[in-house]
């Protein structure tokens, strides 16, 4: 498997972008100045982290990961001290992020940090609960704090109590001070998103590892199944759209509901009707705080919640009301599922010879299935609750920014980075206090409209799946379950690659991630605006999904991502639906084109291109 070095990808500058490196933190750079970190980059494996950024990372979304590059981390190797893996590191180029795991090389180290693993992660794992309940708190107070945080706007001149309370402050000080507040609470928010994630996870696969020791030929999917059938938060926006299509029916304001595109004309119309109130008042009462759900991964400050785009959950509710009229069950299949899930937990369980066996079995699975919903819940509290949120405050922030002449856009404020917003606020509040023009109304605008220039260009540039030497052997296990990435499928996405003709191909390989095969006519989604162009018994095709695209789920018959493991988003939900799902295909985007006929095989990981 041969993959680009990639010192060499950075040296071929796109045109037009050079200099694009001062857009992000100056760390995340490939170097060539500095022989030793030089030579460790070329020597190791980076892979495209297109899970998460499925487009190239503006220079303020950076924020994000740049919290998870520490969290992850600090938790793996300074707190828990998980023994075959640090951390993971970053790099970015052309706007791409790249990551590569970590690994412990000395078997020595590996068994020196065992102890500390087991004292550290064993107190959790013992009281989960409890500790997951405090962590609760601990979010929802982070998020009110969020909420209740002001951005202040620069009078002419102070209000008189500032004098006569003696309040000593200016709303200039509490505009630097909030912004500071609104950025680290973000960080605090992440610092909690991993408190308990890598454990988690961890537990997934400390059972998935015991199981394949015991059956070495199961296939993984397998493992994932005697985990599946649990009911967690994420799908409660879902189940709250539900509840509505279910609602208007009965109310029978199902008419006005699906009579419009638009939520402003439905809205408009429904107080016509004698039940109409009491519809609106239902859909008010489930937008907080479950409204409050990215429309992608929320790792973009372009991820809109439903709460930003009411279409979108209007496009929900049409869907299940028209499933209702069809007579088709709209709930998910949670019985047959967990049948399922028990038939096979009891089918491998009876195959175990040993009593010290089965009783590690049943520990470990007890312990994966107690750990589960974490893994799901966390992400309403943080990319979406806190992220949907947090974006509307930085909009604050940029409108001040806009209001004195710094950007021309509100929108603009994503292509600085967070210090340089800092000081640009400086700049801003110096110049108000001062009463002159800001320097940075003469710098900012040009600035951003290059980098908009830039954006685009990145835009338009493929990155490969992967960069480097791709390893012997990947064993790293969080990156084979959650970014799919295994000695096969980089192989697969090698061969792809050395292909010169797209079109010439019939077949992609991926993730076998929830079993069955259909075929059915292609849909490629790339956003959830597109999803609500999605016809009933196509097949999804998608960089990745997110929860907020739940109701596509209703509608298709399949689902095929470029990036992914077997506890990605599409994995776990198609297997909750009890539909086929391969993840994990690497360019599955850039090769099917939407009207193609596939076959999907969630049991083998192949795709069929059949016909255009």
């Amino acid at each position: 498997m041969k993959f680009p070095v990639p010192h060499d990808i950075k040296a071929k500058t796109i045109p037009g972008t050079e200099g694009w490196e001062r857009m992000y933190p100056y760390h995340y750079q490939f170097v060539t100045d500095n022989p030793q970190r030089n030579q460790y980059e070329k020597e190791t494996f980076w892979f495209y982290d297109g899970l998460h950024y499925p487009e190239p990372l503006y220079p303020f979304d950076t924020i994000w990961d740049e919290a998870w590059y520490l969290a992850l981390s600090q938790f793996n190797n300074r707190i828990f001290q998980v023994p075959p893996v640090r951390g993971v590191d970053h790099r970015i180029i052309n706007g791409y992020v790249y990551i590569s795991p970590v690994p412990i090389k000395d078997p020595d180290e590996i068994g020196k940090r065992v102890p500390n693993f087991m004292e550290r992660a064993g107190f959790y794992y013992k009281n989960w609960d409890e500790l997951e309940a405090k962590w609760k708190v601990k979010m929802e107070t982070t998020i009110a704090e969020l909420e209740a945080l002001e951005i202040p706007r620069l009078p002419d001149v102070e209000d008189m109590a500032v004098v006569t309370e003696g309040v000593g402050e200016s709303k200039a000080y509490h505009l630097l001070k909030n912004y500071d507040d609104l950025i680290n609470l973000g960080i605090k928010c992440w610092q909690y998103h991993f408190e308990f994630l890598n454990l988690g996870y961890a537990a997934y696969v400390f059972f998935m590892d015991f199981a394949q020791k015991l059956f070495p030929s199961i296939p993984l999917q397998r493992v994932t199944q005697m985990v599946s059938g649990i009911d967690v938060i994420m799908y409660r926006p879902d189940d709250e759209l539900k509840e509505l299509a279910k609602k208007a029916v009965s109310l029978e304001v199902d008419a006005i509901v699906t009579g419009h595109r638009e939520w402003s004309d439905v809205k408009a119309a429904l107080p016509a009707h004698r039940h109409g109130a009491e519809w609106l008042e239902a859909f008010e009462k489930s937008r907080y705080p479950w409204f409050n759900i990215s429309t992608g991964t929320g790792w973009f400050h372009t991820d809109r919640s439903w709460n930003d785009n009411l279409n979108i959950p209007l496009d929900g509710i049409q869907t299940y009301i028209g499933k209702i009229h069809a007579g088709v069950a709209i709930d998910r299949p949670m019985e047959a599922v967990r049948a399922e899930r028990d038939r096979i937990t009891a089918e491998y369980r009876d195959l175990i010879d040993s009593d010290e066996d089965r009783k590690q079995f049943d520990e470990l699975l007890g312990c994966a299935r107690t750990v589960f919903p974490y893994v799901e819940n966390h992400l309403f509290y943080v990319e979406h609750w806190f992220h949907s949120v947090f974006w509307n405050k930085m909009r604050e922030v940029a409108s001040i920014m806009k209001e004195h002449c710094m950007i021309d856009d509100i929108e603009d404020i994503w292509y600085l980075r967070r210090d340089e917003i800092k000081q640009a606020l400086w700049d801003l509040v110096t110049a108000w206090a001062t009463g002159v023009t800001p320097r940075g109304t003469a710098t900012w605008p040009a600035e951003i409209e290059w980098r908009k220039g830039v954006m685009q260009k990145f835009r338009e540039w493929s990155p490969p799946p992967a960069i480097g030497i791709a390893p012997e052997v990947i064993q790293e296990p969080f990156t084979i379950v959650l970014w799919g990435v295994t000695n096969s499928s980089l192989s697969a996405w090698a061969a792809v690659q050395e292909i010169d003709d797209p079109d010439s191909i019939t077949e992609l390989k991926g993730f076998a991630a929830s079993p069955g095969s259909v075929e059915g006519k292609a849909r490629v989604c790339r956003s959830a605006e597109d999803i609500r162009d999605l016809k009933e018994g196509e097949i999804l095709v998608a960089p990745t999904t997110s929860p907020s695209w739940a109701p596509a789920f209703a509608k298709i018959k399949a689902c095929v991502t470029d990036v992914g493991g077997v506890m990605s988003h599409a994995a776990i939900v198609c297997r909750e639906y009890g539909m086929p799902a391969v993840v994990g295909t690497g360019l599955s985007t850039r090769v099917i084109r939407t009207g193609m006929t596939l076959r999907v095989d969630g049991s083998s990981g192949l795709i069929t291109i059949i016909t255009d």
